[in-house]
């Protein structure tokens, strides 16, 4: 089964490219199941009713998020009726939605978690146990194929929770970082893995934000309000073969860039 997983979608602009690419994209690698990250596709820097319904549109299946799940109010109702979006599911004290689901294709079912970072979050509890007491569930056990959306700052904790899943899950991508790494493998004992997916958004941008804005609050401590820019866009992600045994076989970056 061929699994597309796209990294963080930023704003408006992200949200056109990834209605322009996505479907041509999906058409050309044979994709069977796509995982596309959400939290910041609002213009809010958020997701919305709305951000979310925009991606399932153009063509993912299943919409992780993070961080930012709950910035928008509009968003809490929506979590708790779709069954296809997800909020990290060791987001402490948390109230809507939840933290995996499983997708009968027809070929097979797919359980898709989401998880938060703990280094660097107040928010977040354990991620390794929270891990332990899904894959425990019934209904993820019985998945043949398992993801997991590790949306995280540390590129140390995500490679430790990647190793402590090996052979225990098909494949583990890291989110948030919006900057796409180098380091797709297929781990010792059969997952997929690579950091950081990377974004869609503004590439000549600071994570899909205005540099100026960033500029400010770095160089001169001003508390301005980050905004999005126009401009060329880049869509990143990563391709996952993953055989019937649940063991991915191959892993491809992908990144395509507006002209």
């Amino acid at each position: 089964m061929r699994i597309l997983a796209i990294g963080d979608v930023v704003g408006e602009n992200g949200c056109r490219f990834l209605a322009r690419t996505l479907p041509g994209l999906k058409r050309e690698n044979g994709i069977d199941l796509c995982v596309v990250n959400g939290e910041n596709s609002d213009k809010s820097n958020a997701v919305t009713p709305s951000s979310a319904e925009l991606l399932f549109s153009v063509g993912a299946d299943i919409i992780t998020t993070g961080n930012h799940v709950f910035r928008r109010k509009e968003v809490y109702d929506y979590l708790d009726e779709k069954r296809d979006i997800v909020r990290p599911a060791n987001f402490e004290s948390c109230q809507y939605g939840k933290g995996y689901t499983v997708l009968d294709t027809g070929r097979c079912c797919v359980a898709v978690i989401n998880l938060l970072g703990a280094a660097y979050s107040n928010d977040a509890g354990n991620p390794f146990l929270c891990a332990d007491e899904l894959l425990e569930k019934e209904d993820i056990r019985s998945a043949k194929i398992k993801l997991v959306d590790f949306h995280a700052e540390a590129t140390g904790e995500k490679r430790a929770l990647a190793f402590y899943l090996d052979g225990r899950v098909s494949a583990v991508w890291g989110t948030h970082t919006h900057v796409q790494t180098a380091d797709e493998c297929i781990l010792p004992k059969g997952t997929g893995y690579i950091t950081d997916l990377g974004m869609v958004g503004t590439f000549y941008s600071c994570l899909g934000v205005d540099p100026a804005c960033v500029i400010a609050r770095l160089k001169d401590g001003e508390q301005v309000k980050f905004s999005h820019i126009d401009g060329k866009c880049v869509l990143s992600g990563c391709l996952f073969d993953i055989d019937e045994s649940g063991k991915t076989r191959f892993v491809e970056r992908i990144a395509v860039r507006e002209p």
